[in-house]
């Protein structure tokens, strides 16, 4: 029974991390078509904020909390910068926005060597996130929890953006018919320009709880990137409730897959049954209605 608890529990911690990872890219690759391969480095920019953040004012609580909302801000202008600058001229050529954005993603983990030096540095948790808690007889990491209690925060506050305010139903106007959405009087460009700011900031969060797993480099981003693409694939273009169930499958999968047998391996065959049910189910788990004829 405790291993059954303790691999579901590593299953959901990594899910929870997957799924933070992959919020940004539902809106940016699931409802804009817009294949972004830098977002891994957006990831590393929240990761690197966190640092600077606690290596200036030396307090590991109260650098954490102010990390979440700047790291958000610095992801978000970074998806910003890059939407305005190349892939507003791009997006009806998907292929051209991978290889355009995976240059920036070469240039951002460049200029983080530069920056930060190639070697790992380490972001410590704050002496409140040490040791674990006792749950009806099971002991859970503090920070692990505190990931999950993340993840799912990020779920709901975008939800309540998505549902119920003006900028959530001009977002949805967008992806269900741009054409449509600008005869209606929605700005389409200001929309993808705030829709890419709100991605590319979870991205900065998730940044900053990956901080939390362990030391951090510049090909941080690269790890997870890839991942995240399969999580909004598995869980069908542009829905979110597909990419909460997808991240936490993949993640309970991959710690069932490597309690057995080893990290590379487990990661190997999570592929696999990825291809495998997409053979069955291209449009993932969910699909995306929209009232386009194209």
């Amino acid at each position: 029974m405790e291993i059954l608890v303790t691999q579901i529990f590593n299953g959901l911690s990594v899910g929870s991390i997957l799924l933070l990872a992959a919020l940004g890219l539902t809106l940016t690759f699931g409802q804009m078509g817009v294949i972004n391969m830098a977002h891994g480095e957006f990831i590393m920019a929240g990761a690197y904020t966190a640092f600077v953040v606690q290596q200036t004012l030396g307090s590991a609580g109260v650098s954490l909390l102010l990390s979440l909302p700047l790291a958000f801000a610095i992801g978000g202008l970074l998806g910003v910068l890059l939407e305005v600058t190349l892939l507003r001229r791009m997006y009806h050529r998907p292929l051209d926005t991978l290889l355009v954005t995976w240059g920036v993603s070469l240039i951002l983990q460049q200029a983080a060597r530069d920056v930060f030096g190639t070697a790992g540095v380490d972001v410590p948790a704050p002496g409140w996130l040490s040791g674990p808690v006792e749950i009806l007889g099971f002991s859970f990491p503090r920070s692990r929890l505190l990931i999950l209690a993340l993840s799912l925060a990020a779920v709901v506050a975008l939800l309540l953006v998505l549902r119920h305010t003006s900028l959530g139903r001009r977002i949805r106007a967008t992806v269900q018919h741009r054409q449509l959405a600008e005869t209606s009087g929605i700005s389409t460009r200001r929309i993808d320009m705030m829709t890419f700011f709100i991605g590319s900031g979870l991205a900065g969060v998730a940044g900053v709880a990956l901080t939390l797993m362990g030391s951090i480099s510049p090909n941080l981003g690269t790890s997870y990137v890839v991942d995240a693409f399969l999580v909004v694939i598995v869980g069908g273009l542009g829905q979110l409730r597909g990419a909460i169930i997808a991240a936490f499958a993949l993640g309970v999968a991959q710690s069932w897959i490597e309690y057995s047998t080893s990290a590379s391996i487990a990661k190997v065959l999570v592929l696999v049954l990825v291809v495998a049910f997409l053979q069955f189910r291209p449009q993932g788990i969910f699909s995306l209605r929209t009232r386009s004829l194209a």
